[in-house]
């Protein structure tokens, strides 16, 4: 198999392909409902309406969710989420919606629609509001609430996906159903510096869910893509998304030898020596993505334990790399809590380990699962993994996405 090569211009389609056409001028609600109907997009419908709403249990190795892996101890001052900063940018954006709004954007904490986020550019389920559907005022308090809860290199990684995905709408003239705004935004619980409450933000190439009890932040499940990698013209130019992620994976390779190559490179590439049904239509070879949250996930690859310091290190310089979204504090806990289960972590890797392959790599620990994958074409023309379209999914395993552990554990 050849992997696609060269830059993304060499795989547009025709401005008239009816891959292009038949979408062109549609709003996103009349989108919605002819993607039901498409062979490929009305596939994926039907292969994740099953999966939801499902009662949460959460991905686990097999089955059986490992207790006692998130325990309610003391924050370390260091180690805080920016509580106050995001209660008072969540006041200031409800301040902002007038009553319908109110009451479109809002859900209880324990709500179903916690799990009804996606990734595709079509509407699957119309959870809160659209950004691009919101007054500016509002809208900017939303994306303010957003900033107030990552870190400044995080924030701006979310409005690079939002920014690519609006450029590669521009690119194939498709700017009504892909935008900068096209994104879902919900508020869930009453903003609190003390008790559960959190935001959603998601749509095309991205997804975040934030949840903040106290000290404690989990930004977990979060989905970030980009098709292309980059935007190469306009005021924008030179963003590009995840090219530091794959040079700290390859950094990885280069410190292990070729007995720990061997074995943590399950399959050579990405397609042809895949098992049949290993590749998803949509999801190709992450395991972690939208409705996944029930996901029986075996560990493949090699253990961590007996690596060297060095790729110890590398490992978790991708952890860190991976995290980098979160703000300080709550990205040094999540960075140390993965260090905490190091030689209980697994790392996978499919694909070659040459400077231009395309691959897919997993590192898999009781408390955290990272998945990068190169894709193919969606909007663009390549019908093999190319290096300009990359998905990247973190999840927690064990039962603390959207921190229902912790919740279930201040319930009890």
């Amino acid at each position: 198999m050849t992997m696609s090569t060269g830059t993304y211009h060499d795989y547009l389609f025709p401005h008239d392909d009816p891959r292009l056409s038949g979408i062109r001028g549609l709003d996103p609600y009349a989108y919605r409902e002819a993607a039901k109907l498409d062979d490929f997009t009305g596939g994926l419908i039907r292969n994740w309406t099953p999966l939801y709403p499902a009662p949460f249990v959460g991905i686990t190795t097999d089955g059986a969710v490992v207790p006692g892996l998130f325990p309610l101890e003391e924050v370390p001052a260091d180690e805080a989420a920016p509580t106050a900063a995001m209660v008072a940018a969540a006041n200031a954006f409800l301040a902002a919606l007038d009553p319908e709004q109110t009451a479109r954007i809002r859900y209880p904490m324990d709500a179903v629609e916690w799990g009804s986020w996606s990734n595709p550019e079509f509407m699957i389920h119309d959870t809160g509001i659209r950004l691009e559907f919101l007054p500016e005022a509002a809208r900017d308090a939303a994306l303010a609430l957003v900033e107030a809860s990552l870190s400044r290199v995080g924030y701006q990684q979310v409005r690079t996906m939002m920014r690519i995905n609006g450029w590669l709408g521009e690119v194939v003239d498709l700017e009504s159903v892909m935008n900068e705004l096209s994104y879902h935004f919900a508020l869930y619980g009453e903003p609190s510096p003390t008790e559960p409450w959190g935001w959603q933000l998601f749509g095309h190439h991205m997804a975040t869910n934030c949840v903040v009890i106290g000290p404690r932040l989990c930004l977990t499940p979060t989905f970030m893509g980009a098709e292309p990698n980059e935007i190469d013209d306009g005021p924008y130019r030179g963003t590009q998304a995840f090219s530091d992620r794959i040079a700290k994976a390859r950094a990885l390779i280069a410190t292990l030898d070729d007995a720990r190559r061997a074995a943590i490179q399950v399959y050579p590439d990405l397609v042809d020596s895949l098992p049949e049904g290993r590749v998803d239509p949509g999801d190709e070879r992450h395991l972690g993505g939208a409705f996944e949250d029930n996901r029986v996930v075996p560990l493949e690859g090699a253990s961590v334990a007996g690596w060297s310091e060095a790729s110890r290190e590398a490992l978790l310089a991708m952890v860190a790399e991976s995290t980098k979204h979160y703000p300080a504090g709550a990205q040094r806990a999540r960075v140390r809590q993965v260090a905490e289960h190091l030689d209980e972590t697994w790392f996978a890797w499919y694909g070659g380990f040459g400077e231009d392959d395309p691959f897919y790599y997993r590192i898999q620990s009781p408390v955290a699962m990272f998945e990068l994958d190169h894709h193919c074409g969606v909007f663009l023309s390549n019908r093999t993994p190319a290096v300009f379209h990359i998905h990247n999914v973190e999840r927690t395993p064990n039962g603390n996405d959207y921190g229902k552990a912790w919740i279930a554990q201040l319930r009890d």
